[in-house]
């Protein structure tokens, strides 16, 4: 082989190497940037299972708690980045494929893409935030506005129902995967001591089987929407989050979701420091 040949390898192999910097620090610094958002939802519904209902406990309330902390506006740019951030990933995971052995496959590839467009849109709405927009109100209020426009036209009721349909497996899907302990499948556990380990398992399925339980929840009250055809028994994250308190469980039931939120955040921040990208 000569020398230009050996130069040309180098070359290709350096750009390889940045490529696969890039796609990781965008990787992590998105899963540190959705724990964020993860754990303040998880706080803000803890105040309100005690009594604080001043907040919304969904993405606008975390934003709004972000903002009115000293370097607020800094933070929510940094949180915004770091969502483009995971857009890109996991276009590149759509585009090129994930880390894995079924990384390639075209379920996984389409799973990534739909990750993507959700990254970004959060993204968007999240920058849009820190640019000083503060949107059309609570996700209570958009759900019930999407649900009415989607009744209003033809077939509107299936629509609505097979979206919470959706949600209803996605929630389940989430929990059974997280008690399963699916996740190993990513992490670097030879890195990782038992004890870290064990707090991790703590996180991912505490964390996993909450979320799970919100998406299901949602799903639940969309399905409900379309089949009264009442827009408003659709429901956002905040009031989903608010309906646990109604239970019979009483506010003891959010107490564990939203413990389970903030779990999941701590989740979400080990995954950026011990996940294979």
């Amino acid at each position: 082989m000569n020398a230009g040949a050996l130069a040309r390898n180098g070359e290709i192999g350096a750009r390889r190497a940045a490529a696969g910097s890039a796609r990781e620090g965008a990787a992590r610094a998105g899963l540190v940037a959705r724990g964020v958002i993860y754990a303040l939802v998880g706080v803000l519904a803890l105040r309100i299972a005690f009594g604080d209902s001043g907040r919304q406990a969904d993405r606008g309330g975390a934003l709004q708690e972000i903002a009115s902390k000293p370097f607020g506006a800094a933070l929510l740019w940094a949180l915004g980045a770091g969502l483009v951030g995971m857009a890109l990933w996991r276009l590149s995971e759509a585009l090129f494929g994930a880390a894995g052995e079924d990384g390639g496959a075209a379920g996984k590839r389409l799973m990534s893409a739909a990750r993507c467009v959700f990254y970004g849109f959060v993204a968007y709405s999240v920058l849009s935030f820190a640019a000083g927009s503060r949107g059309s109100g609570s996700s209570d209020k958009q759900s019930r506005d999407v649900t009415a426009k989607a009744l209003g036209v033809s077939g509107g009721q299936w629509i609505v129902g097979a979206v919470g349909v959706g949600l209803v497996v996605a929630g389940v899907w989430i929990a059974v995967r997280a008690v399963m302990r699916k996740y190993h499948k990513h992490l670097k556990l030879g890195e990782m001591s038992r004890r870290i380990l064990g707090a991790v398992d703590t996180a991912g399925v505490g964390g996993g089987a909450a979320r799970g339980a919100v998406f299901t929840a949602a799903g639940a009250f969309a399905v409900r929407a379309a089949v009264d055809y009442e827009p408003d028994k659709a429901k956002g994250m905040d009031d989903t989050l608010r309906s646990f308190a109604g239970t019979p469980m009483g506010p003891w039931l959010l107490v564990c979701v939203a413990v389970g939120l903030v779990l999941f955040g701590l989740f979400s921040f080990a995954m950026a420091r011990w996940r294979r990208v």
